[in-house]
């Protein structure tokens, strides 16, 4: 509850209760100034009651924005860290690939030969 909420019911309350001594007396101003007050009382604990529930709005959303961003950059520091994972890789592999042409330099020349006679024969084909 916040004091909007507390001063709008005492408002309204007292209003109650001039409208009753207003009854009780016969008096028609007491009555009409308590029928105002119950009217602004209700009015101003609605207002407090509606403002409390766009506070609690305001935080969840806020929360909600919050969480979002949070998984955010979780995702993106995941997808960051697979990416160095996965160059790193690339880059071992590759390396691994150069030292074994290297260990043999005949057999790679040899299908790199081959490789080229079979790419030309197929775009000669091709006319």
């Amino acid at each position: 509850m916040n004091r909007d909420q507390i001063e709008g019911g005492i408002r309204n309350i007292r209003g109650r209760g001039r409208s009753a001594l207003g009854a009780v007396t016969g008096r028609a101003r007491p009555q009409v100034e308590g029928a105002y007050e119950q009217v602004a009382g209700v009015a101003q604990s609605t207002y407090g009651r509606i403002h409390a529930q766009a506070e609690g709005l305001h935080r969840d959303g806020r929360h909600f924005a919050d969480e979002a961003v949070s998984r955010g950059r979780s995702l993106r520091d995941e997808a960051t860290d697979r990416s160095r994972h996965y160059r790193s890789e690339a880059r071992r592999q590759g390396r691994a690939l150069i030292a074994r042409a290297e260990d043999n330099r005949g057999t790679t020349l040899a299908l790199v030969a081959a490789a080229a006679f079979g790419l030309g024969w197929l775009v000669s084909r091709g006319r």
